[in-house]
């Protein structure tokens, strides 16, 4: 009895030191920067454990496999509880068992070591008995003998040693995706000969737990445990298992690690875990697009099976936070996510028949980098830059809004404003315009009808009742401006604000003597105030006519320096089948639309000027000045380029960003790269990727220059991403004073790009095609 004893702690003893074995190559493997979670106001750096060039499982499953969440790895005291019956069980396939309380607390608890004897029999049998807290339900792929080890290595407290290790840690590159769940005992026999040294003695597990019964005054040892424990609930629909007052779907699993903590799992079907995740991955309040939470959806199942068993030696697939994907359990779960995962069951993104990498990151900044670029390795071929954006100016025809209306015809440089002027005298009633508007017309002198139906209208705007009688004087600058100010104001305001010293201040220029002494003030004030403008040889002409485009900006611009035109603006949201589409007040998302008019006036800005065209895309963000006639439509509409641009991600915070750091404090975010460099002398971008981010950053100093290369330049500068360009600010010395990052994007900017994908989204595109947009040449699998 004893020998057989002997040969099973042998065994055990074998099993845990190739899992701490594996652990040491982990330690450098698990460097890379996964993606990051897109939620409705906070996003978090992800920091994953695997970097792109993993090795895949093939894509096919019997069944829906389940997914061990590891919600707590370093656990003084734990909560479990149900509004219901609390069901626990020990050991290998155990009854549940119902609890008499609904609350418990599990705290660790440390053994004293025993030699081993045979009256130890029973201690070894239960502690090898903990394989089955580690078997994955329904997953006909996933080895028991590895599962075994991996629950061993967490919870058992056997004292065999193994050179070069230092306890637990992340699974390494070779034991990833489909090899983390290969066997301990089937590593090579020369790796077990040289990691393995036997302990003289062996004695069994001294880590173990102790639950205690929870009421409202105080708590009673219930038992102690020295298997792992599994709760579930007697009824999950209606009162679901709660860890630390956080709802959970499955079991829970308590048992105590080689740290003397308590780890916490959540044990769960994979679909029930992506319930879990898409909410707190993309945000279905903030990105409501069905296509392209569909998409999230199956990335993130990607996502999982291909990392399952990444932290075997510890006791479960993945963490619950962005080491992995963000996940939130029961009650984080949203309608639509719940429908996007549904509507994807089983689906993975696959390339050659292997399940892939998905990985993903936030905001790509406009394009995505190839994955070696950041993560070094080989060459992944389903992980390339791609440009975030619909293909060529098709992706801007479901955003078009156009117009019926004649583009004026013209040339001349100072008839820039005259389309606009008329355009918004003409959406206010005045209709004495021709239907194309031509240099010629304008530089006409004005008529006396058209100075009367122009000075009516300011009146009528400006509720002013009685309107200035004028007559062939006000064709003329003086006189047209006393009848201007009239009409706006019912009387001169620049004969009140304006003494006459301020007047001849005022009118310092050339052929000011010609004005009259009754229209001084007057003509002083608009020109102060940019109403009238002088020619270009700085003269105003006062005994010539004013010509028709002089006459049309001086009202225009009067009028809107007064804010007399009934225009309103807004932020546009992308526009649909030709409608204007306006952001709301009504909370993130909120819009409504806008008929526009069939001959409407349009206008984009291109620099600070004002252009009309026939046609002009609204992508979302655009600021927008806009004016409806009686019917409700839109008859004047002037859009300012978006600031985020026309990427499919540009409604991110973060499409755009500004760093601006001093000196020293580059170089205390650099310390730990520049030792032996001196003073930081400058930083030199030395070579840019496939979508111009910094792969190769110089860091000169005074005693030598160091590279930062790959996905460490962002981590080491402690930037949002590495698609930036460097500024700099200098003092009156010439020394540099101040380095500004201006970039774009956050993550990693692999993969698939989440703020992209709802942009894509909104471009219509479905989620087989927005996944395949950025995954190159991928298919869609049914897994299971």
């Amino acid at each position: 009895m004893t020998g057989f004893c002997w040969s099973k702690l042998l065994a055990l003893v074998l099993i845990e030191s190739l899992l701490v074995s594996f652990n040491t190559t982990a330690q450098d493997a698990a460097q890379a920067t996964r993606p990051r979670r897109v939620s409705d106001a906070t996003q978090e750096a992800r920091v994953p454990q695997t970097p792109p060039n993993v090795e895949h499982s093939r894509a096919e499953l019997s069944s829906e496999p389940t997914i061990r969440i590891g919600l707590a790895t370093d656990a003084r005291s734990v909560q479990i509880s149900t509004s219901g019956t609390l069901l626990h069980s020990l050991g290998v396939n155990s009854t549940p068992l119902p609890l008499e309380v609904a609350r418990v607390r599990i705290e660790p608890r440390a053994y004293p070591r025993t030699s081993p004897s045979p009256q130890t029999e029973d201690s070894t049998e239960n502690f090898a008995s903990l394989s089955a807290t580690e078997e994955f339900e329904n997953d006909a792929t996933r080895n028991a003998s590895s599962a075994s080890a991996g629950t061993n290595a967490g919870a058992s407290g056997g004292s065999a040693t193994a050179k070069g290790t230092n306890g637990a840690g992340a699974t390494p590159k070779s034991t990833r995706g489909a090899d983390a769940r290969r066997s301990a005992a089937d590593a090579p026999s020369g790796r077990r000969a040289s990691s393995v040294q036997l302990a003289a003695r062996v004695s069994p597990a001294t880590r173990g737990a102790v639950m205690y019964a929870m009421s409202a005054k105080s708590s009673v040892p219930l038992s102690e445990l020295r298997a792992p424990v599994t709760f579930i609930s007697g009824d999950e629909a209606q009162h679901p298992l709660r860890f630390n007052e956080k709802t959970y779907r499955g079991r829970l699993e308590v048992f105590a690690n080689l740290r003397g903590t308590l780890t916490v799992v959540n044990v769960v079907g994979l679909e029930d875990y992506l319930r879990g995740v898409v909410p707190n991955e993309l945000s279905p309040g903030g990105y409501p697009a069905i296509e392209a939470l569909k998409a999230q959806a199956v990335a993130a199942r990607t996502y999982a099976v291909s990392h399952r068993g990444q932290f075997s030696s510890e006791g479960f697939d993945l963490l619950p936070t962005t080491r992995s994907q963000v996940y939130g359990g029961r009650q984080t779960e949203h309608q639509l996510t719940d429908r996007a995962v549904e509507e994807t069951r089983g689906r993975v993104a696959t390339f050659d028949g292997e399940v892939i990498n998905a990985l993903y990151t936030s905001t790509c900044g406009g394009r995505t980098e190839h994955a070696e670029n950041i993560f070094g390795g080989a060459h992944v071929p389903y992980l390339r830059g791609r440009e975030c954006a619909v293909e060529g100016r098709d992706g801007f025809e479901p955003h078009l809004v156009r117009s019926s209306r004649d583009l004026p015809s013209l040339r001349s440089e100072a008839h820039t404003t005259s389309a606009r002027d008329a355009a918004l005298l003409q959406s206010h009633g005045f209709d004495m315009l021709p239907s194309r508007l031509t240099d010629e017309w304008l530089s006409t002198p004005v008529a006396l009808d058209e100075v009367r139906a122009l000075l009516s209208l300011v009146a009528g705007l400006a509720r002013v009742v009685r309107v200035p009688v004028v007559s062939n004087e006000a064709l003329r600058p003086p006189a047209f401006s006393t009848a201007l100010a009239e009409a706006v104001d019912g009387e001169s305001r620049a004969d009140t604000l304006l003494n006459r010293a301020d007047v001849e201040y005022l009118l310092a220029f050339r052929d000011a003597d010609e004005i009259p002494a009754r229209h001084r003030a007057d003509v002083a004030l608009l020109l102060r105030d940019g109403h009238l403008a002088l020619h270009a040889d700085a003269t105003l002409r006062p005994r010539q006519p004013l010509s028709r485009a002089r006459a049309l900006r001086a009202v225009a611009h009067l009028v809107e320096a007064r804010g007399l035109f009934r225009l309103q603006k807004a932020t546009a949201r992308p526009s649909a089948q030709g409608a204007l589409v306006l952001r709301t007040s009504e909370g993130r998302g909120g819009e409504r639309a806008l008929s526009v008019s069939r001959d409407a006036h349009l206008f984009r800005a291109f620099g600070e000027a004002l252009y009309a065209v026939r046609e002009v895309a609204l992508v979302g963000g655009e600021p927008v000045v806009y004016h409806t006639d009686l019917r409700g439509e839109v008859d004047y509409l002037e859009v300012r380029p978006a600031p985020g641009g026309a990427s499919a991600e540009r409604s991110s915070p973060f499409t755009n960003w500004t760093v601006t750091l001093s000196p020293s404090e580059v170089s205390g975010r650099l310390a730990r790269w520049t030792k032996n460099t001196g003073s930081l002398v400058d930083l030199r971008v030395v070579e840019r990727g496939a979508s111009r981010r910094v792969l190769d950053l110089a860091i000169e100093g005074t005693n030598g220059t160091v590279h930062l290369r790959g996905g460490r330049i962002r981590s080491a500068l402690g930037l949002r991403e590495q698609l930036f360009v460097v500024e700099r600010r200098y003092d009156d010395a010439g020394r540099i004073s101040a380095y500004i990052f201006r970039g774009r994007g956050w993550g990693h900017g692999v993969g698939m790009c989440q703020v992209g994908a709802y942009g894509l989204a909104r471009n219509g595109l479905s989620y087989d095609k927005i996944l395949k947009a950025y995954y190159t040449g991928i298919a869609l699998t049914k897994l299971y």
